[in-house]
């Protein structure tokens, strides 16, 4: 349906038009995660879907600047879609830029893994995505599912083992509601992690302060050479109110994050250096 149609009298005046959702993730296009979000979205907006080519996770806020970007339409799943060859954040400035498209919301996700805390949201390519719909002045959710064995992070997202089911309905309500009521005064992006087994609660968070015990792995190749891998496992848990332990509990926790990252709080300590 076009705004020309309509004033063309194809369309009745009684027919209200959907929202426009503009859909991406850090995954890649193909990721089972993309899709269950569309899924999820398609029955209540028209969805546009602009997202990377290949996964692109942890690469944050990243954005191509020595580089072309490449933007392909192709049809996966009976939907024309735009693969780009950049990251998240590129895929949203394609998205508004490149091809006009102007979302009442993006929705990024929902991503294989959970996005808790400072560690994570700073990191993260699908917070990324949704913090540069924001600064680019459209609002933005950012949807993620905890998994058990953080190994499956790193498996091809097509072929995800995970039920989708209980993200799906999450991402449709919370959408919904965001939809119906309008965002929420001095937010940026609404950070919504899932758990793995969830007992259908939700919580307002705030972010914890860490996710992973930060380690190194130093090895050795072929030649006698060292290389490293940067590991470590979860924390346990973190304090009442936060992300991590809301979905420790098995609650949704839905984050609400600034793009201003000012340290108030730090300004009158500071004034004393000068």
């Amino acid at each position: 349906m076009t705004i020309d149609a309509f004033f063309m009298g194809k369309i009745p005046c009684n027919v209200q038009m959907k929202p426009a959702v503009l859909l991406t993730n850090d995954d890649g296009i193909t990721s089972a995660g993309l899709w269950a979000a569309y899924k999820a979205l398609s029955p209540i907006a028209e969805v546009s879907v602009v997202a990377p080519s290949s996964q692109q996770s942890a690469v944050g806020r990243s954005i191509s600047i020595f580089e072309p970007i490449r933007a392909s339409r192709v049809k996966m799943h009976g939907v024309e879609v735009v693969s780009v060859g950049g990251k998240p954040t590129d895929a949203v400035i394609i998205g508004l830029y490149g091809l006009g498209l102007a979302p009442d919301l993006v929705v990024s996700g929902i991503n294989i893994g959970e996005n808790l805390s400072f560690e994570s949201v700073m990191t993260s390519g699908t917070v990324g995505a949704a913090l540069e719909a924001s600064n680019q002045g459209i609002r933005s959710l950012a949807f993620s599912l905890q998994v058990e064995d953080q190994g499956d992070k790193f498996d091809d997202p097509r072929f995800s083992g995970h039920s989708f089911d209980d993200a799906m309905k999450v991402v449709r309500n919370v959408t919904e509601k965001v939809l119906a009521r309008g965002y929420p005064k001095d937010v940026d992006v609404l950070n919504v992690n899932i758990p793995s087994r969830s007992t259908g609660g939700y919580e307002i968070t705030r972010l914890a302060e860490k996710l992973f015990h930060t380690g190194v792995e130093e090895r050795s190749d072929p030649r006698g050479r060292p290389y490293y891998w940067i590991d470590g496992p979860l924390y346990a848990d973190a304090g009442e109110g936060t992300d991590v332990h809301a979905v420790r509990k098995g609650n949704v926790s839905i984050t609400p994050i600034t793009l201003d990252c000012t340290a108030y709080r730090g300004m009158e300590s500071l004034t004393n250096y000068f």
